[in-house]
C-alpha cells in the first residue's frame, strides 16, 4: 500500500522534502561498489588464501569484475569457504577423518571389547540402590553405567530365549530350555511363564488360523539366574540373584497391555492400592501346564535363599517394556516372601506406569529400590496416562528414581528416530553407554558395538554411518568373516 506524500507532509515543507528525496536517489553506497580498485584488491587477496580447485578459478582473480561476473565471484568464494562442512550430515561418508573411521571400524567389529569390571566391594549396596542412587546418576558413575548395561543384556537374553523357540506345547508341561547368558558367571535356575486371563474370539482363529504362537495364552517370558562364580561374587561383594523379563510379544500380551483400568491388589489390606488390570492378569494367572509368574518366582527365590543361607545375597529384577511393568509386581511379591529377604532392586528399561500413588507407597514401605531408565523420546514411558488429580486413587504414578537419556544425544541415531527405535532395548543400552551427564554430549570413548543397532535400526541410523557400515560389511563378506547377531559389549 502506498501513502501519498501530500497526506503526511505539510504544504509549506513539501518542496524541501521532495528536494531531499531526489538527492537520496543520486547517492550510492560504497559498500555496493564492487568495481573499485580497492575492492578488487581485497577479493584477490582473499582468493589467494582459499584452496584453488582448478586453473579456471585462479584465472578469474586477474580478470576485471563486471556486473555479469559478480554472482560467479561470490559463488566461487562460498565454495572456497566450504560452509557445508559445518553440518556433518552433509559431509560424504568418504570424507570421514581417519581417527573417526578407525573408531567406527572398531565399533562395527565382530570383536567384543570389554571394559575392566571394577571391584564394587563394600559399595555394592550403594550401586544396588540403598540410597536411591543419590550422587551416581548425573554425572553417571562409571561403575553404575556398567551395571545398568549388564542387567539390560540379561533382558536381551530373555528376548533371544523366547524368539529362539516361542511355541508352547499344548498337551504337556514345557521342557527346560537353554538360555545363552551374556555373563558366564551366572547360571539359569528357573524358566518363567506368563499367562493371559483372556482369550481371542473364535472368529480370529477362523480368519487367521496360521497365527500359531501369537495367539497362545501362556508363553515363556524370562528366567531366574544366580551368580555361580567365586571371583565374580568377590568382585560384586555378594551373590546376586537375577530375574530377567522380556517385553510384549504375543497377541494376548498386547491385549492385556490395553486393559488399563486400575484394580485392587489381591491380598492387600488397603483397597486403595491399585495396579493395572492387564499387568496383574499376566502376573497372577496360571496356565494349563505352567504355574503363574508370581508362584514361580516366589518358589524359586525361597529355594535359593535357603540354598545360600548364611551368604550375602541380593535380588535384582530387570525388564523392558512389559517386562519392566511385571518387574515391579514381582518385586512387590518377593519382597515379603520370606522372613529375611535380601535387598531387592529393580532396573527397568522403557517401562510404562503400573499403579497409583498408594502402590508406590507400598513398594517404598517394603524398601524396594527402583531405577527407571527412560528415553525422553519414548512414548511408552508416558502411558497409561489417565490422571484425575495427584492424590486420587485412580491416577497412575511412576515408581522410583529416574535415569533419563535422549535419542537426540546420540551422534549415530537420527534426531527424529521413530517410535519403535526410541523404545528399542538396544537403543536404550547404546544411549546409556554414551551418557555422561545431562549437560554433556555423548561420550567419545563409548565402547558398545554398533552392529546390533545398525542391523535392527538401519532406517533410524544417520546415513553417514549406514553407508560406512555397508562398505565395512561388504569388506567382511569378501573376507568371509561372519558377523554375530548379538554382541554383548560391556562398557564403562
Amino acid at each position: 500500500m502506498q501513502i501519498g506524500v501530500n497526506s503526511t507532509v505539510p504544504a509549506q515543507n513539501l518542496l524541501v522534502f521532495q528536494t531531499k528525496r531526489a538527492s537520496f536517489k543520486c547517492r550510492k553506497s560504497p559498500l555496493n561498489s564492487l568495481s573499485t580498485e580497492s575492492t578488487r584488491k581485497h577479493l584477490s587477496n582473499l582468493e589467494k588464501l582459499l584452496p584453488k580447485t582448478n586453473q579456471t578459478d585462479s584465472d578469474r582473480v586477474n580478470k576485471p569484475l563486471t556486473n555479469g561476473s559478480i554472482s560467479i565471484k561470490r559463488k566461487g568464494l562460498i565454495e572456497g569457504l566450504k560452509l557445508w562442512d559445518i553440518k556433518p550430515e552433509m559431509k560424504a561418508a568418504e570424507e570421514m577423518s581417519p581417527s573417526h573411521l578407525n573408531r567406527l571400524q572398531r565399533l562395527l567389529s565382530k570383536t567384543m571389547e570389554y571394559s575392566p569390571r571394577n571391584n564394587l566391594g563394600s559399595r555394592w549396596r550403594e550401586y544396588h540402590g540403598c540410597n536411591d542412587w543419590s550422587g551416581l546418576l548425573d554425572p553417571l558413575d562409571e561403575n553404575l553405567r556398567r551395571e545398568v548395561v549388564r542387567y539390560g543384556e540379561f533382558v536381551q537374553a530373555a528376548y533371544h530365549g523366547f524368539h529362539s523357540n516361542p511355541v508352547m506345547p499344548v498337551d504337556e508341561a514345557p521342557l527346560p530350555r537353554h538360555v545363552a547368558l551374556p555373563d558366564r558367571s551366572y547360571k539359569v535356575t528357573k524358566s518363567l511363564y506368563a499367562t493371559s486371563s483372556v482369550g481371542l474370539p473364535k472368529w480370529v482363529d477362523d480368519m487367521a488360523p496360521n497365527l500359531g504362537w501369537m495367539t497362545q495364552r501362556s508363553s515363556w517370558i524370562g528366567f531366574v539366574a544366580v551368580c555361580d562364580d567365586r571371583r565374580e561374587i568377590q568382585r560384586m561383594g555378594r551373590r546376586d540373584i537375577v530375574i530377567a523379563l522380556r517385553g510384549t510379544a504375543t497377541c494376548l500380551e498386547w491385549t492385556e497391555n490395553f486393559r488399563a483400568q486400575l484394580v485392587p491388589i489381591p491380598g492387600s489390606d488397603d483397597s486403595n492400592q491399585r495396579v493395572e488390570c492387564g499387568f496383574l492378569s499376566l502376573h497372577e494367572t496360571r496356565g494349563a501346564h505352567v504355574p503363574s509368574l508370581a508362584e514361580s518366582v516366589v518358589q524359586e527365590v525361597q529355594r535359593l535363599i535357603e540354598m545360600y543361607k548364611g551368604e550375602t545375597l541380593s535380588i535384582t529384577i530387570t525388564g523392558h517394556s512389559l517386562g519392566a511393568a511385571l518387574s515391579l509386581l514381582v518385586a512387590d511379591e518377593i519382597s515379603s516372601c520370606a522372613p529375611h529377604v535380601p535387598p531387592v532392586a529393580v532396573f527397568s528399561f522403557g517401562g510404562p506406569r503400573v499403579g497409583n500413588k498408594s502402590f508406590v507407597q507400598r513398594l517404598n514401605q517394603k524398601n524396594v529400590k527402583v531405577l527407571r531408565i527412560v528415553n525422553n523420546q519414548d512414548l511408552i514411558t508416558r502411558v497409561p496416562g489417565v490422571f484425575i488429580g495427584d492424590n486420587n486413587s485412580w491416577a497412575y504414578t511412576h515408581v522410583g528414581t529416574e535415569l533419563k537419556v535422549d535419542t537426540k544425544m546420540s551422534p549415530y541415531l537420527k534426531p527424529d528416530a521413530d517410535v519403535a527405535c526410541c523404545h528399542d532395548l538396544e537403543a536404550y543400552l547404546h544411549l546409556v553407554d554414551g551418557f555422561l551427564s545431562s549437560n554433556c554430549p555423548f561420550r567419545s570413548n563409548a565402547k558398545r558395538s554398533l552392529v546390533k543397532l545398525v542391523n535392527e535400526q538401519r532406517s533410524n541410523v544417520k546415513q553417514l554411518y549406514t553407508h560406512k557400515a555397508l562398505s565395512l560389511n561388504l569388506d567382511r563378506d569378501r573376507l568371509n568373516v561372519p558377523i554375530p547377531g548379538c554382541l554383548p559389549s560391556p562398557s564403562r
